[in-house]
């Protein structure tokens, strides 16, 4: 086991060792500098929110039925049924590493080094396919959701989507990196809790809720990938705290705060 310290958690510039940077990070960076320079380097511990346990737990029955079909190398047939029946699970010794988001730095697990940084990026994927067609992987991503509108089909035009869409973007990217041929288009694979369906959601033992399935294909963006690790490793680096974006809800907050209090 090697001796090195693994470098994570609050940003210590003495440490040569690459910073592990996951996916969540980075997009904090996006929405404001200050706020991921104040976790990150002033280890400021910001409001707790709870989890999303039915999204995890619609993730967790997709990835079961998802690994069936990667044992059999067969297609799953609610893909074929939509016309994808090309694309089978990818099979791999290191998947099951790839899935686990926490602890991404250890040998095997979904990361990459940026030496232009010296930034450890990674995160945890929901699922591969293969497209047997062209030999080209597809990062997958599980979404879950209950729109509050009859008929209305789910799309990734709405603006906090933008987040799902560079989640994708840093998936390819890292995926390419670790030397695998990987196709520009990634798929959302979306669970819709129908609320307007006809059928009786409580049974005499059990309740029962069903949802519409929907694959959004996805074409990845990388180029702004690359210009913000730069721009984060400075930020690390800085001895001043970035100013709060402009919509940031903390940064609205504390000068709100501020103005009624003058405390801050």
């Amino acid at each position: 086991m090697s001796n090195v310290k693994r470098h994570r958690g609050v940003f210590n510039p003495n440490n040569s060792s690459p910073y592990e940077l996951s996916r969540t990070r980075i997009e904090n960076f996006i929405r404001c500098p200050c706020c991921f320079y104040l976790q990150q380097v002033k280890k400021v511990n910001f409001p707790s929110t709870p989890g999303f346990n039915i999204n995890e737990a619609t993730d967790v029955l997709l990835k079961r039925d998802f690994d069936e079909c990667r044992a059999k190398g067969a297609p799953h047939p609610f893909l074929k049924a939509q016309g994808y029946g090309h694309l089978i699970p990818f099979d791999h010794e290191d998947f099951e590493l790839w899935t686990q988001s926490l602890h991404f730095g250890a040998k095997g697990r979904f990361h990459t080094i940026h030496d232009e940084t010296n930034l450890k990026v990674g995160g945890g994927l929901d699922d591969v396919w293969l497209n047997t067609d062209t030999g080209k992987l597809h990062i997958v991503d599980y979404k879950s959701t209950s729109l509050k509108t009859a008929g209305k089909n789910i799309t990734l035009d709405d603006p906090w989507k933008s987040s799902y869409k560079r989640q994708m973007d840093l998936y390819v990217w890292v995926m390419r990196r670790k030397g695998f041929d990987v196709s520009d288009i990634g798929y959302f694979l979306y669970c819709d809790g129908d609320r307007f369906t006809s059928n009786s959601f409580l049974g005499s033992e059990k309740a029962t809720m069903q949802f519409k399935m929907s694959i959004l294909p996805y074409n990845a963006r990388l180029g702004w990938i690359e210009p913000t690790l730069v721009a984060i490793q400075k930020t690390l680096n800085s001895k001043s705290v970035p100013r709060h974006n402009d919509y940031c809800e903390f940064g609205k907050f504390l000068k709100q705060v501020d103005n009624a209090t003058g405390v801050l």
